[in-house]
C-alpha cells in the first residue's frame, strides 16, 4: 500500500483537518515535476552512455581520505533551504528560506515550502494544544488517584494505620510480593526495554508528570499530596545506587477524604428529579465494598479512555514526522536537491519530534494501570488498555452468505407453493390476509430495518463515518455489516420456514389436525426473539444485546434520563415501525382475546383495541417529544423545543389518519389531510437543512454544504428528492390508493416498508453530518464521569 492511502488509513477521523495535507504537498511537487520536465532540454538520440565513465581512471591502489571539512563545506554550498524558527504572536513558528528562489522555476519550490511551513506548523499547534490538554486531565486523574486510594485504605483498614514496626514491615513484603509477581510475568523484552520498574510505585503512585517538583534528594521526590516522582529512566540510571531493599511508603494522607465527595451524574431517575429540585447531587463518602468497586470501575474507565487518547496523539506526532520525510524525499528527487536533511533537523529538533511528555505519561499510566487495576499482571493490564483490534471472522460470513441462500430458496419455495395450489384463489385467503399476515409481516419490517442498517454500516465504514464512537460502543464490540445481516438473514429463514409449515401443514389432509399448533407458530417466534434478546449467557453479541435494551429502557423513560444519540436515534427508528407496534398489539389481541384455533377476533370492532391503536400511533413521536423537551432542560437550546414542535404536529396528524381509517367521514378526512400536509413540511425541512446540514445559501457546493464525503454531489439531491416523495408515503391512507387490486393489509406493509427505506436513507446523512460537527470540533473522545469531587473552595484555600 502507497504511504498516501496509509497516511489516510491511519488518520484519527475527528482530526483529519489537523494532520498534514500530504495529498496537496504531492500535487506541489508534481507540479515542480511538470515543469521540469516541459524545460528539460531534449535528449540526444541514439545509445548513451552514463557520464561516470568518461572521468578520468583514479587507480587501483588510491586510499579514500575521509570526507571532513572539506564535505561539510559542500554540503553547506550546496544547501538548497535555510530553516528557522521564529516567535510571532507568542507563537513559535518554523519558516522556510528558499535559497535558489532565482533559478529557473523557482518560484514553484517557493510556493512548495511556503505551503509546507503552513502545514508544519499547524501540526505544532495542534500537538502542543492536545499535549497540554492530557496534561492538565493526567493533573485531574492524579487527584483521583489520590482520593481513590485514601478510600481504599479507609475501607480495608477502618481502623486506621499506625506506625508499628510489623505494619511497616507488611506493607514492605507486600510490595516486594507485588514487584516480584510483576517481574515474574513481564516478558524478557519489556523487562529490557526501556519502562519505568515497578519498584519505584509505591501504594500512592499516581500521574504525578503536571506537578511542580520539589527540593529533595532525587529518590525522595514527592508531590505535595504525597505522591512519588518517578524520573526519567536515563535520568535515574545515571544517579547512585541506593540501599537494596524496597522502601514501604505509608498510604495516601486520609484526611483528604474529608474535602472529597461522590460525583454522581444525572443519569438515574432518582438523580434526574432530585437535579429538578435544586437538590444537592453529591453524595457523601460512604466506606463500604460496594462503593470502593463502583470507584475502581469508573476510575478504571478513565484511565482506559485517557491511554486511548495517549495513543492516539502519539500516531499523530509519528504519522505527521513520515509525512513531512516522505514528501521532502519526493521532492529532493523531483528537484535534484538535497533539502530533506535540513528540514528534517528542524523537524526532529522542533516540539513535535523532540517532546517525549506523551511517551513517558503512557509509560507512567501503564504502570500505574497494571499495579492498581489489573493486580500487577502486565498481559492482563495491557490487554485491556490495548484492546485487540476486532478481525473479519470468516465463519460469519460464510454463515451470512448460507442464510442468504435459504432464504432466496424459501421465497421461491413460497412462491411455487401459492402458485401450484391456487391458494389465492380459494375462500380463506381474505381471512389468512385478515389474521396470520398481520403477525407475519412483523418479521418483515425488522428484516428490512436490519438490512438497511447492515447498508448503512457498510457505507459508513467507505466514507470513514466513525458510526462506533458516535454510538458510544464499546471498542471491538460494534457490529459490523456481516453480523447484522447474519443476524437479519437468520430471524427471515425462521419466519419464512414458519410460512411455509403454517401452509403446508394446512393444505395437506394428513397434517390437517394439526392446525392450532402451526398457528401458534408466529407467536413462538416472537417468543424466541424476546428470549435471545433477554438472554444473559454470552452469545449472540451479549453486548450489542445489553446495549439496544438500555437505549430502550431510555426510551421509555425518556424525560428521566439525559439524552445521548443512542438514545434519540433508536426513539427515531421506533418512530419508523409504527405499523410493527401495531402487530405487537395486535398479537396481543388475537392470541389473548381471540379463537386462533379458528382464526377469528374481534379486534378491529372492539374499543379498546381502537383506542390503544391512537395510543401505539403516537407513542414513538411522544418520547421523542420528551426527550425534546430534556434537552432543553439540559442544554437551553431552543433548537430541541423547535424541534419538539415537529413531533408534535406528527403526532397529531398520525392520530388524525389512525381515526379517519377507523371512523372515516368527510370530516376525519379533511383533518387528516390538513395536519399531515403541515407535518409533512415541517419535517422534511427539519430533515434536510437541520438533521443532514444541507441547503446552506453560502455554501461553496451549491444548495448543500461544505464537506461532503460523498465525493457526487448529485446523490445529495437524488437522496433530497427521494427523501420528499417517501415522506408523501401517507397518502395512500388517506386517498385509499390500490396498486394491481391488491389487499388492504398488502397496501399497508408497502407503505410501512417505504417509511423504512426513507428512515435507512436518513441513518447515513444523519450520521455523516454528526461527523462531519465533530471533525470541525477535532471531538474525538467522550467524556468519562470520574468518581470523586474535590471541594474547590477548600483547594484555594490551601
Amino acid at each position: 500500500m502507497k504511504f498516501g492511502k496509509e497516511f489516510a488509513s491511519q488518520m484519527v477521523p475527528e482530526w483529519q483537518e489537523a494532520y498534514s495535507d500530504y495529498e496537496f504537498l504531492k500535487t506541489l511537487v508534481k507540479e515542480i515535476q511538470i515543469y521540469k520536465q516541459r524545460t528539460r532540454p531534449a535528449r540526444p538520440t541514439g545509445p548513451m552512455r552514463s557520464h561516470t565513465l568518461y572521468r578520468a581512471f583514479s587507480g587501483l591502489t588510491q586510499r579514500v581520505n575521509s570526507p571532513g571539512a572539506h564535505q561539510a563545506a559542500a554540503d553547506v554550498e550546496n544547501q538548497a533551504i535555510l530553516v528557522q524558527n521564529v516567535r510571532r504572536e507568542g507563537e513559535e513558528r518554523s519558516e522556510t528560506m528558499f535559497l535558489g528562489a532565482a533559478d529557473e522555476g523557482g518560484e514553484y519550490e517557493m510556493v512548495y515550502f511556503r505551503r509546507l511551513d503552513d502545514e508544519f506548523n499547524k501540526v505544532l499547534r495542534f500537538y502542543r494544544l492536545k499535549v497540554d490538554e492530557v496534561m492538565k486531565e493526567a493533573a485531574v486523574l492524579n487527584k483521583q488517584m489520590v482520593a481513590l486510594i485514601a478510600f481504599r485504605v479507609k475501607v480495608e483498614h477502618p481502623r486506621g494505620w499506625t506506625n508499628s514496626v510489623e505494619e511497616t514491615n507488611q506493607l514492605a513484603s507486600d510490595a516486594a510480593a507485588s514487584s516480584a509477581a510483576l517481574f515474574a510475568n513481564t516478558p524478557s523484552a519489556v523487562q529490557a526495554s526501556r519502562r519505568v520498574p515497578m519498584d519505584v510505585i509505591d501504594e500512592e503512585g499516581s500521574v504525578a508528570y503536571s506537578e511542580g517538583q520539589s527540593d529533595e534528594s532525587p529518590g525522595d521526590m514527592e508531590d505535595g499530596n504525597g505522591i512519588e516522582m518517578v524520573k526519567p529512566v536515563n535520568e535515574r540510571a545515571q544517579e547512585p545506587k541506593q540501599k537494596s531493599g524496597i522502601k514501604a511508603k505509608r498510604p495516601a494522607p486520609l484526611e483528604i477524604l474529608d474535602r472529597v465527595k461522590f460525583n454522581t451524574s444525572q443519569e438515574t431517575p432518582r438523580s434526574t428529579i432530585k437535579g429538578f429540585l435544586n437538590l444537592p447531587n453529591q453524595a457523601d463518602l460512604k466506606f463500604t465494598e460496594d462503593n470502593l468497586k463502583k470507584a475502581e470501575d469508573q476510575l478504571k474507565r478513565a484511565f482506559v479512555g485517557f491511554y486511548q487518547k495517549l495513543r492516539l496523539l502519539k500516531s499523530y506526532c509519528f504519522l505527521n514526522i513520515m509525512a513531512f520525510s516522505k514528501i521532502m524525499k519526493k521532492y529532493d528527487k523531483v528537484a535534484s536537491r538535497n533539502a530533506s536533511k535540513s528540514y528534517m533537523r528542524m523537524v526532529d529538533n522542533s516540539y513535535l519530534g523532540s517532546s517525549d511528555e506523551v511517551s513517558k505519561l503512557m509509560e507512567r499510566v501503564e504502570a500505574i494501570f497494571i499495579k492498581h487495576f489489573s493486580n500487577s499482571n502486565r498481559s492482563k493490564g495491557m490487554n485491556i488498555l490495548r484492546p485487540k483490534t476486532k478481525r473479519e471472522s470468516h465463519r460469519v460470513t460464510f454463515s451470512m452468505g448460507f442464510l442468504f441462500g435459504c432464504t432466496i430458496a424459501l421465497i421461491i419455495a413460497l412462491a411455487l407453493i401459492v402458485r401450484a395450489r391456487n391458494i389465492l384463489d380459494k375462500e380463506g385467503r381474505v381471512l389468512y390476509m385478515e389474521t396470520m399476515f398481520p403477525l407475519y409481516s412483523l418479521f418483515g419490517f425488522i428484516v428490512l430495518h436490519m438490512i438497511m442498517y447492515a447498508a448503512n454500516i457498510y457505507f459508513w465504514r467507505r466514507y470513514r463515518v466513525n458510526y462506533s464512537f458516535i454510538f458510544g460502543f464499546k471498542e471491538g464490540t460494534e457490529l459490523g455489516y456481516r453480523e447484522v445481516l447474519f443476524l437479519g438473514f437468520s430471524l427471515c429463514v425462521l419466519a419464512l420456514a414458519s410460512v411455509l409449515a403454517n401452509l403446508d401443514m394446512e393444505m395437506d389432509p394428513i397434517t390437517a389436525d394439526y392446525k392450532p399448533i402451526t398457528e401458534l407458530l408466529p407467536l413462538g417466534l416472537v417468543l424466541l426473539v424476546i428470549v435471545t434478546m433477554l438472554c444473559p449467557l454470552n452469545i449472540l453479541y451479549r453486548s450489542s444485546r445489553y446495549f439496544l435494551l438500555v437505549s430502550v429502557f431510555h426510551c421509555l423513560l425518556a424525560p428521566l434520563y439525559k439524552v445521548s444519540l443512542p438514545d434519540f436515534f433508536l426513539a427515531d427508528q421506533l418512530t419508523s415501525q409504527v405499523q410493527a407496534l401495531r402487530s405487537l398489539e395486535f398479537y396481543t389481541c388475537y392470541y389473548g382475546w381471540g379463537d386462533y384455533k379458528r382464526r377469528q377476533n374481534n379486534c378491529k370492532s372492539n374499543d379498546i383495541f381502537n383506542t390503544f391503536s391512537f395510543i401505539i400511533a403516537g407513542v414513538p413521536y411522544v418520547w421523542r417529544l420528551l426527550q425534546c423537551l430534556r434537552r432543553v432542560y439540559d442544554e437551553r437550546d431552543l433548537h430541541q423545543g423547535y424541534n419538539g414542535v415537529k413531533y408534535l404536529a406528527t403526532i397529531i396528524a398520525v392520530c388524525a389518519r389512525t381515526a379517519y381509517t377507523l371512523n372515516k367521514g368527510p370530516t376525519w378526512k379533511i383533518t387528516a389531510w390538513i395536519t399531515s400536509i403541515i407535518a409533512t413540511i415541517i419535517s422534511t425541512y427539519w430533515d434536510i437543512v437541520m438533521d443532514w446540514g444541507l441547503f446552506q445559501s453560502k455554501s461553496k457546493n451549491r444548495w448543500l454544504r461544505d464537506k461532503l464525503l460523498i465525493p457526487h454531489r448529485s446523490v445529495y439531491f437524488a437522496a433530497i428528492i427521494l427523501n420528499v416523495l417517501l415522506r408523501l408515503a401517507w397518502m395512500q391512507t388517506v386517498m385509499n390508493i390500490t396498486v394491481f387490486s391488491l389487499h388492504r393489509q398488502t397496501m399497508v406493509a408497502l407503505v410501512a416498508s417505504l417509511e423504512i427505506l426513507r428512515r435507512g436513507l436518513w441513518n447515513f446523512f444523519r450520521l455523516e453530518n454528526e461527523h462531519l460537527n465533530n471533525v470541525g470540533k477535532f471531538r474525538a473522545f467522550k467524556s468519562v464521569p470520574l468518581p470523586f469531587n474535590y471541594d474547590e473552595d477548600e483547594d484555594k484555600d490551601e
